[in-house]
């Protein structure tokens, strides 16, 4: 390392000169030694001279060529590691054989470094992202989703549902009863809409659903046949009755989502006021934001 640094100034931006420079002096050593004699001595052979000379400056050429070869490699990594905007270190470098030599270990260990990195960045993208007791978005992944909609599909109804009198069924049945009835709730959701829509736990027993390219009329209909199922196929009971739920429903015609979600929740908590188990619309929505 320290002769690194010391030998910094020369080609300051190029590795592969700098090692040039230091072969081309050190391999002319012999013919300045040379020099030094035929000077001290008066007996130099100018024709000894000339070809120990044009050899000399072949071997430093061919020094240089093998040099940037096996550099490269080396270059290729560099390369691959400063373009922030690479997704994949695997796909942007090239591969290199198992010969064993410094070089060959400094690829695969950065190879290994970037693969392991790539892991970790997809696992806390999954965990920042997704709701680890359902398995399905969070709140988060599913603002996320909404915001990575394009904008002509940025269009629909929005939902936000709440489990009735889930704490009773929390302090009543416990909380593993309760994790499941989450679980459930969430599969049941799932399953009961289509692939383009977006659900997502916002948070404690409540969700959220973004129905795209639907209108109210539609995302009502969808929740009453959840609701409906819920009743004849229960998750749960409590006090003997199916474990139901509440909904506030918003259209969003584009711009802030975080508007039309507000407004379902007025709708839910107005839902809730008026006896639970039932699903209510927001009430007259601004033609800008909402449907």
């Amino acid at each position: 390392m320290q002769f690194y640094l010391a030998t910094s100034f020369i080609f300051p931006r190029s590795l592969r000169f700098r090692l040039f420079a230091l072969c081309f002096v050190t391999t002319h050593l012999p013919l300045l030694g040379y020099i030094g004699w035929g000077a001290a001595t008066g007996r130099i052979a100018w024709a000894e001279f000339l070809i120990l000379t044009l050899a000399t400056m072949a071997g430093a050429a061919g020094a240089l060529l093998g040099i940037g070869a096996l550099l490269n490699p080396i270059h290729a990594l560099a390369d691959a590691l400063h373009r922030g905007d690479e997704p994949d270190l695997n796909r942007t470098a090239p591969t290199l054989p198992e010969v064993g030599d410094i070089i060959s270990k400094l690829f695969a260990g950065v190879r290994r470094a970037a693969t392991a990195t790539r892991a970790q960045i997809d696992e806390l993208n999954v965990a920042a992202h997704e709701d680890p007791l359902t398995g399905i978005a969070n709140r988060r992944g599913f603002l996320a989703q909404l915001d990575a909609l394009p904008t002509p599909r940025r269009r629909g109804c929005v939902a936000i549902i709440d489990i009735d009198h889930f704490k009773q069924v929390n302090d009543h049945l416990g909380h593993e009863a309760g994790d499941r009835v989450l679980r459930d709730f969430a599969a049941r959701l799932s399953s009961q809409t289509r692939r383009v829509d977006v659900i997502g736990r916002w948070g404690g027993e409540e969700f959220a659903i973004f129905y795209q390219d639907a209108i109210e009329d539609e995302a009502s209909w969808s929740l009453a046949r959840i609701a409906d199922q819920m009743r004849q196929e229960p998750i749960g009971t409590l006090g003997g009755q199916p474990i139901t739920f509440s909904a506030g429903l918003c259209g969003w015609r584009g711009g802030p989502v975080t508007a039309a979600i507000s407004k379902a929740d007025e709708a839910l908590y107005r839902a809730k006021r008026l006896g639970r188990d039932q699903i209510q619309r927001a009430e007259r929505p601004s033609s800008q934001a909402y449907g």
